[in-house]
């Protein structure tokens, strides 16, 4: 007997031996290829971006997977418990498998074979990240033997807190959020450390199975897998009965956040930061990187900007008449399902789209578009309104294929079945029909003394037209250009007293004659630049920059940034030029700080995914700012390094100018506002192009308006009636409550009273002005013309345009003083 238990033992022994050899010949073979596990330790998983406004709201998000990274430790006890629970909760027992959880799963899934129901599994939660890091997805023995072997070395090369936050850092939870704090986003609209024991007991169910457990279409599966992990939360000593009775009782509670989460009408501007964080670091970079970036945006002024653009806009489009629905549907049955699936203007919340049930004469019953629930169903309810044909008499005028009709009805504009904007306008006016402008625009700020950007608006709707008209539209700029012209001529010898001829001119170049005119087509003789340029006269700046040379105004075009590459030209000198509406408050902006180079930003500040800085915008150097305590030593000073691209002294002359635009000229309307301002109107041939360029010390604002297409927007379509409008709107709510604050006059600076038509010193009489002259400049001494030798009108319409002119011409005077 005991021959044969040894015999027995030695088969056994032998077998077991040959066994082990096997397997681990086996288990070699499958792991001698085994992914590298240190890379963890230099774990970067794909971030999603963030942008931020000045005051901290946020902007926008860019990610391929909506991701936050987030240390174990911002990771609240509450929280980690609920995955615990649901994933392993043996985890800080075990050392990478756990052998009594995988018998379990052996023991259930022999049951599930005979009854034909799916295999279960007994990951833990480092096998879950060998898995999701190292090894594919795979439903196989070799694919779990590989798992074992990486997790038993991942428990010896890292800590349990180490995995823990590479797990819920990286596990996919449905709807495009990936880690604990995106999927907190997500759902919630919440950060981590604000879950409840529900919501953090619902997220730890999603892993498992996000599309099984979906709040809208699987509700019942969800809440039953969220009560079970706060069932095993109490079985572990996480949470008392009590507070688990209360979660288990409490609705899922979701609220997918929603794009309208981000700073309201910053569109336009988010994308234009986008679009640079691409071109400087790459897509990779943006979508995957973590970027942490503070954009220059400020949300207040941003609103004012988008308010006061947008009522420019329609208050234009509608003195062109009612063009019609938006659409046509029928209204028999339920109307708000075809209502629903019209695509409506989402930043533009203050108009609904609506359908028109029924119209008389003075009278229309609409139905607004319905909502659509978190889940995205249409709501169930239905809101009727009413509009008057009181409130809607713009409508009566009519634009029919082109020709204006006249109705004589609110039958007349509105039908059954037409779907058109409404907006509730409150009080008396109620609802009001509105329509969408035909006509576009920009409107963009910027502090001139920095260069931040701090609003823009590139049109009417981001919705409608992601087309960013303040950075992306060449327009013409008309006579807004001229303040350029004129900064040359002050810096190479010219006066603000300086007398040019304002009359017809014939130019012959290339066998064609070209004659510019003036606005109006009247001529007012010998001028100072200061009228020409308040009254924006043609005439006098073709003059001007005939006689000191286009090649001296395109090289200050180009300093100043309104073109890279400006042909010398005589008809560039009006604007004929194309450039866009940023470039133009960038050049605005060296003449408001003092002729100082600036770079237009629209981002602040850049971090990484670890918070260290890798681009600052203000690159001014500050001697002294980083000592450790105070010694005594004088004040930290801030050293301006940017170039000096303009004379002081001219751009407060040209400044002082402007003013005078606002003060006396073709922008009277801004004198309204009551505090310092210069600026300048454009209007381009045929009223294509209308702008405002304008600023006090501390803000400058452009504001250019013209259909996409370019084509006459009708006479008196100027920059004067239709930008400076909008611009004085804006400013108005922008300073209202801001200091009033004068342009500063550089040192040496001399004032002279002089004559407003002759330039010359004021020898009294009541049509005199200050002027600003350099050290060593002033008045004339003796009445001279510029470009007397180009006035191509006989000697007797010279002398109705002043008797000046004829004795200046006698005398042999003229040319530059």
């Amino acid at each position: 007997m005991l021959r044969l238990l040894g015999y027995f033992f030695g088969v056994g022994a032998a077998l077991f031996l040959l066994v082990a050899v096997g397997v681990i010949i086996y288990v070699g073979d499958l792991t001698k290829d085994l992914p590298d596990y240190e890379v963890l330790a230099r774990y970067e998983p794909p971030v999603m971006t963030r942008i931020h406004s000045a005051d901290g709201q946020l902007m926008g998000e860019f990610a391929t997977e909506r991701r936050l990274f987030i240390p174990i430790q911002a990771v609240p006890d509450r929280v980690k418990a609920a995955f615990l629970s649901a994933e392993d909760k043996n985890f800080y027992q075990h050392r990478g498998v756990d052998f009594m959880a995988l018998a379990r799963a052996i023991v259930t899934n022999i049951e599930n074979v005979r009854s034909g129901r799916r295999l279960v599994g007994a990951s833990t939660i480092t096998q879950q990240v060998a898995k999701n890091f190292l090894l594919t997805n795979d439903r196989t023995i070799d694919r779990k033997i590989r798992e074992a072997v990486l997790a038993f070395r991942i428990e010896q090369a890292y800590s349990k807190d180490r995995i823990l936050e590479l797990y819920l850092n990286e596990i996919f939870f449905g709807a495009g959020s990936y880690g604990i704090a995106g999927a907190a986003l997500t759902y919630f609209g919440k950060s981590v450390n604000e879950l409840n024991l529900q919501e953090a007991a619902y997220l730890a169910a999603l892993p498992k199975a996000p599309n099984n457990y979906h709040p809208f279409d699987d509700t019942e599966a969800a809440i039953a897998r969220r009560n079970w992990i706060i069932d095993r939360m109490v079985e572990n000593g996480y949470v008392t009965p009590e507070e688990a009775e209360v979660a288990k009782a409490a609705p899922l509670g979701v609220n997918f956040r929603r794009s309208g989460d981000y700073v309201f009408a910053s569109e336009y501007f988010t994308e234009e930061v986008r679009k640079r964080l691409v071109d400087r670091y790459g897509r990779d970079a943006l979508y995957e990187g973590g970027l942490s970036v503070r954009a220059t945006l400020d949300p207040q002024l941003q609103v004012k900007a988008r308010k006061a653009l947008q009522h420019g806009l329609v208050q234009f489009d509608r003195k062109r008449g009612y063009r019609g629905p938006v659409a046509t549907i029928s209204t028999e049955g339920d109307w708000g399902v075809p209502l629903a699936e019209i695509e409506d203007m989402d930043d533009v919340p203050e108009w609904k789209l609506a359908v028109v049930l029924a119209v008389d004469d003075k009278v229309a019953d609409l139905g607004l578009r319905p909502e659509r629930e978190i889940s995205g169903a249409i709501s169930p309810d239905r809101e009727k309104v009413r509009v008057t044909a009181e409130t809607s008499k713009w409508a009566f005028s009519m634009r029919i294929d082109g020709k204006s009709v006249k109705a004589k009805s609110l039958a007349d504009v509105l039908h059954v079945g037409d779907v058109v904007y409404v907006e509730n306008k409150g009080g008396d006016e109620g609802w009001v029909l509105q329509q969408v402008p035909e006509v576009s625009g920009a409107l963009i700020t910027m502090d001139p003394n920095t260069g931040r950007v701090l609003a823009m608006v590139g049109g009417f709707s981001y919705s409608l037209s992601q087309f960013n008209r303040a950075t992306q539209a060449y327009r013409q700029p008309g006579s807004a250009f001229k303040p350029f012209v004129y900064a040359a001529a002050l810096d190479n010898g010219y006066t603000p007293a300086s007398v040019v001829m304002d009359a017809p001119i014939q130019l012959v170049s290339g066998g064609e004659v070209w004659e510019p005119k003036n606005y109006g087509g009247g001529f007012a003789g010998p001028s100072t630049l200061r009228l020409g340029i308040e009254r924006s006269r043609n005439l006098m700046t073709v003059r001007l920059a005939n006689d000191m040379g286009m090649q001296l105004v395109a090289e200050y075009a180009e300093r100043f940034g309104v073109y890279d590459d400006m042909p010398p030209l005589l008809a560039m000198s009006l604007g004929s030029g194309e450039t866009t509406p940023l470039r133009m408050v960038s050049a605005y902006s060296v003449m408001a700080n003092g002729g100082r180079a600036i770079e237009p930003s629209f981002i602040d500040r850049i971090q990484d995914r670890y918070g260290r800085t890798i681009y600052k915008h203000d690159q001014r150097i500050c001697e002294g700012c980083n000592a450790s305590q105070w010694l005594g030593q004088d004040e930290p000073q801030l050293i301006d390094n940017r170039e000096q691209v303009l004379d002081p002294m001219t751009a407060y002359q040209i400044t002082s100018m402007m003013e005078g635009v606002v003060q006396r000229g073709t922008a009277t309307l801004l004198r309204d506002l009551g505090r310092p301002i210069a600026g300048k109107t454009g209007t381009t041939n045929d009223e294509k192009d209308a702008w405002f360029v304008g600023f006090t010390p501390n803000m400058v604002t452009g504001v250019y308006i013209g259909y996409d297409t370019p084509r006459p927007m009708g006479r008196g379509s100027t920059g004067g009636q239709l930008a400076a409008p909008v611009f004085k709107e804006f400013m108005s709510a922008a300073l209202k409550d801001a200091p009033i604050a004068d342009f500063h006059v550089p040192e040496g600076m001399t004032v002279v009273e002089i004559d407003r038509k002759t330039g010359m010193r004021a020898q009294g009489g009541a049509d005199t002005i200050l002027e600003a002259f350099k050290p060593g400049t002033g008045p004339a001494d003796s009445y001279q013309v510029i470009g007397l030798d180009t006035v191509a009108v006989q000697m007797e319409e010279v002398r109705k345009i002043s008797p000046r002119v004829e004795e200046a011409i006698q005398s042999g005077q003229g040319g530059l003083f």
